[in-house]
């Protein structure tokens, strides 16, 4: 139950779905309910396919480059104390990757759940570095299940939070929006940072033995 939650915790904070709400809300402005319920459903579905494929393979990728694990653990860590920073900051780009061209045509087509929702807004290099290096220390067949399971909660409460995000947006506004969006930040420096820390006492650990 402690890895579950671990990792539920840890994909929920770098994923950060709550700070999608606003981008959701203006790219389905005037979309029915039944759209909107569509639009969610497929960008946790394509969230969760794009997760549980990163968790899985993302090692013989890795293997393929030649690409280090600690290596692998310092970038993403990177990656995601600079996301919290914006966070915490409150100079999160709300567009998260979408230049103004994308955006446009996101607007213009009835599809939006692969992209840009669900990539890059959600599932993004932070994300799948962090099931990369969570893979390296939890391959047991237990611990596999415990993780595809957290996975797969995460797509349920994207779909919840993406479904109502209109409601969402009425009732926090933004102010509520950017609030929880800093201590989400919070909690991802956190995360980054603990995976920079232990990927460098690997290496020295390496280096001395």
């Amino acid at each position: 139950m402690d890895l579950f939650i671990y990792l539920f915790v840890a994909l929920f904070s770098v994923l950060n779905p709550i700070g999608t709400v606003p981008i959701f809300v203006g790219l389905t402005h005037g979309d029915s309910k039944q759209e909107c319920s569509r639009i969610s459903l497929w960008t946790s579905i394509n969230v969760f396919l794009i997760l549980i494929i990163s968790f899985f393979i993302g090692k013989y990728v890795l293997s393929f480059f030649g690409i280090s694990i600690d290596s692998l653990r310092i970038a993403g860590g990177l990656i995601i104390v600079s996301s919290g920073f914006s966070l915490l900051s409150g100079k999160f780009n709300k567009k998260r990757g979408i230049n103004k061209k994308i955006e446009t045509d996101a607007q213009k087509r009835n599809d939006i759940a692969l992209t840009p929702l669900a990539i890059p807004m959600l599932a993004g290099p932070g994300s799948i570095s962090l099931l990369i290096a969570f893979y390296q220390e939890h391959h047991a067949t237990n611990e596999l299940i415990i993780a595809s399971l957290a996975i797969l909660a995460i797509a349920i409460s994207i779909f919840i939070i993406l479904r109502s995000a209109h409601y969402l947006a009425k009732i926090l506004g933004a102010s509520g929006i950017v609030a929880i969006s800093r201590i989400i930040g919070f909690i991802v420096v956190a995360i980054g940072i603990q995976y920079i820390v232990g990927a460098a006492i690997n290496i020295i650990k390496s280096n001395l033995m």
